[in-house]
């Protein structure tokens, strides 16, 4: 590289975004994920003695995955090698172990590969790249937004080291934006700007976890900010809120916040915290999940986890469902609300839900079924020459409409499927607003 090809390169990273300007150098760098690269952390330590194996980094956007690729890249001794997975295809990754071979071959240098998106490869290209990383040629350091586990091919994952990064918590965030405003050589440091804790504030709920995101609000804010007449910027509340976007909910109709979100409204109807469920079910409808589908979610917990203990909890639940469906959205908000807040209220009971699964497990494993004489049919011609229904005491002949008889097939005695605390239903009742 040449001074021209070196000044050019310097001005394309000055006007790069700023959140690619801010990108951490080193691990010391890198904010929150503490449980992935904090002090004495095993990733830390490969990373550091540069001893690094195969890893896919997987979390939301903007909680670091790319970043601690680019750490990475710092620190390894070994050669550096990055691919997309969207605009790569078998040729590129071909291109890579070919000059992965002549690193070896040459210096005795191993190749870092770095894979984007990897959750996009097809199977051709994990054919190209599999049997390299098998043997150690590459080390691959995969990002993903998807859950490796159900994304990835099951042979690279199983050949790599899986860390999920967290979305950044709002101390994190504020760090990350009070190291820019004060940066004068990657930053805003040379605007000499002055942004209220309220306008921090603002940018930190805005970015959801996401650093990306708040660092390009923070770069916008000031930088369309007027100028005082002392030369200074100043961004108040009302400016930050200017430069911001509405804020979208991170949300997939198909992938790991769908399922995460409507497992956190289920156990939160279930653990009876109705403001909680209530905050879940505002994020799946805002975020346009089928309102169907969170019916019949409804449904199903009135049968599972509520059942005998509030007999209406099911009907209600049917309701609602059938209100959805006559009236749409965004009216169906309303009934959807209104079932969530009475099953998260309702006391609990599973004892039908787990009857059902013993009595169906005892059936599978082969649990005696012969009907006894006295219950079988006898709706039919020669019932009686069979001996069906003899000995059968029909109990409201009886006092009480109860008689004791058997009910149980041939040679099965009485089992217990149904268990009902009530003492503790009844506690649940007194202490359930």
């Amino acid at each position: 590289m040449d001074l021209f090809e070196a000044q050019a390169q310097r001005e394309q990273e000055l006007e790069a975004p700023l959140a690619h300007r801010m990108r951490p150098r080193t691990l010391d760098e890198v904010v929150g994920q503490a449980h992935v690269v904090g002090p004495g952390s095993s990733l830390r330590r490969a990373i550091e003695t540069d001893r690094l194996r195969s890893v896919i980094f997987y979390g939301p956007p903007g909680t670091g995955k790319t970043t601690l690729a680019h750490v990475i890249a710092r620190a390894t001794k070994a050669r550096f090698a990055s691919l997309n997975a969207v605009s790569s295809g078998v040729a590129d990754i071909r291109h890579v172990i070919e000059q992965a071979k002549e690193e070896r071959r040459l210096y005795g240098r191993r190749t870092v590969l770095f894979i984007d998106e990897i959750h996009r490869f097809n199977k051709a290209q994990q054919d190209a790249l599999l049997p390299f990383v098998e043997r150690g040629l590459v080390t691959l350091i995969g990002a993903t937004t998807e859950n490796p586990y159900v994304q990835v091919n099951a042979a690279l994952v199983s050949r790599s080291q899986v860390y999920r990064l967290d979305p950044l918590d709002a101390a994190d965030i504020r760090q990350l934006l009070e190291r820019a405003l004060a940066d004068r050589e990657r930053g805003l440091g040379a605007y000499d700007a002055t942004v209220t804790d309220a306008a921090l504030d603002v940018i930190v709920r805005f970015a959801a976890g996401d650093a990306r995101r708040a660092l390009n609000a923070l770069e916008l804010a000031v930088t369309t900010a007027p100028v005082g007449a002392d030369g200074r910027v100043e961004v108040d509340e009302d400016q930050a809120r200017a430069a911001i976007q509405q804020r979208q909910v991170v949300y997939d109709t198909g992938g790991d916040e769908h399922y995460d979100t409507i497992s956190a409204f289920i156990k939160s109807v279930r653990g009876s915290d109705a403001d909680a469920a209530i905050l879940w079910l505002a994020k799946m409808l805002t975020a346009g999940e089928d309102p169907m589908f969170i019916a019949r979610r409804l449904v199903i917990l009135a049968a599972e986890d509520i059942g005998l203990a509030d007999p209406q909890a099911l009907p209600l639940a049917v309701a609602a469902m059938h209100a959805v469906q006559a009236i749409g959205m965004p009216e169906g908000r309303i009934p959807l609300a209104e079932a969530t807040a009475y099953l998260a209220r309702a006391p609990k009971s599973n004892a039908a839900y787990r009857a059902i699964n013993e009595a169906m497990q005892d059936v599978a494993q082969g649990l005696p079924l012969t009907v006894p004489p006295h219950l079988r049919g006898t709706g039919y011609r020669g019932a009686e020459q069979l001996g069906s229904g003899i000995g059968y005491r029909y109990p409201h002949d009886y006092p009480g409409h109860w008689v004791e008889q058997d009910y149980w097939p041939v040679g099965v005695a009485p089992r217990k499927y149904l268990r009902e605390d009530l003492q503790q239903q009844e506690a649940h009742r007194e202490a359930t607003p």
